[in-house]
């Protein structure tokens, strides 16, 4: 009997879940949380992304910033959050990195979250503050090589994509500069265009404005072919760095234990928002590719999240830099 009505009670709060996400979900806003700085690359695309989801699950999209620990407090954040619906996450490559990068994480990337959607990839650009002596790529290779000992390297803290980025530019050119990190790409950029720090990687949703306006010198783009919003910075590829290519990937997820019927409406707004004209202006404006529907699936964004953690795993462990 104790079984039975145990099997009634659980049957019963499945079927109210499930008729609140087909029906009534979501009933209050909802909460995107970007693990990095308000205007950094990866909050320009969840504040563009949640301006149209809005507008399809009838609620508020509230983006939250949460930072620290490269992405690590947030993501942790969301895995200990309510499984209700109304808590996700977007992160980017870091959700693979930070496996390798960290000897110890209170979560588990590939177990404490649900599976929601891709969003967009994005190229990362090579960058020095306005008045550095290079004034092109070859210029910037021996600058660097014969000044690497006073030359700042300005990334967006430990796993983030421009320190992995950094990090490939460095073991190509075979030096070592000095990495200051900060909290997410948005300072770095601040402290880039103030002329604190000589040199960055970052991402063409946000240097893409500082390069047209002069503000910044450009060195080239981290993909195999150029980019349209780019179209005169070549390759660092196609300059000598053979199959130097680094982009960026968002995804989407939610608490493990989020109802099914909750995560495929809230895929569906995102697929719903990557459609918007709205939306598809805004990321081709900013270099940033929005990713095809084959590939925006909870299934295909798990395989993607598998994959990119066996592939980054062996080059952070081989460059050595780990964190508590």
């Amino acid at each position: 009997m104790q079984f039975k009505r145990t099997m009634i009670t659980f049957l019963g709060l499945a079927t109210a879940a499930l008729a609140q996400a087909q029906g009534t979900w979501p009933t209050k806003p909802v909460t995107l949380v970007v693990p990095f700085a308000a205007g950094g690359p990866t909050d320009v695309v969840a504040r563009t992304l949640a301006a149209s989801m809005s507008q399809s699950l009838g609620q508020t999209v509230v983006v939250e910033n949460k930072l620290g620990a490269g992405g690590n407090v947030a993501a942790n954040h969301v895995a200990k959050s309510p499984a209700d619906g109304y808590t996700f996450f977007i992160h980017h490559n870091g959700m693979a990195t930070s496996t390798a990068l960290y000897r110890k994480l209170q979560y588990d990337a590939m177990k404490d979250f649900e599976y929601v959607s891709q969003a967009v990839e994005v190229p990362m650009t090579l960058l020095a503050r306005k008045d550095f002596p290079a004034n092109n790529f070859n210029e910037l290779v021996t600058y660097v090589k014969a000044n690497k000992e006073k030359i700042n390297l300005a990334t967006a803290g430990l796993g983030a994509v421009s320190q992995l980025c950094g990090m490939m530019f460095q073991r190509a050119l075979g030096v070592q500069l000095t990495e200051v990190p900060f909290q997410g790409t948005g300072p770095a950029m601040n402290a880039l265009l103030g002329g604190q720090v000589d040199v960055m990687c970052d991402q063409t949703t946000q240097t893409v404005p500082q390069i047209k306006a002069g503000n910044v010198k450009l060195y080239g783009v981290t993909t195999k072919s150029r980019v349209k919003v780019l179209p005169q910075a070549p390759t660092l590829h196609e300059q000598g760095l053979k199959d130097f290519e680094v982009v960026v990937w968002h995804g989407v997820y939610a608490p493990k234990g989020t109802p099914k019927a909750i995560v495929d409406r809230m895929n569906m707004a995102v697929r719903a928002a990557l459609k918007d004209p709205a939306v598809v202006k805004r990321m081709d404006d900013l270099g940033a590719e929005i990713v095809e529907d084959r590939t925006n699936t909870p299934e295909a964004l798990q395989a993607h999240l598998k994959a990119e953690i066996d592939k980054w795993g062996p080059v952070i462990r081989a460059g050595g830099k780990f964190a508590d």
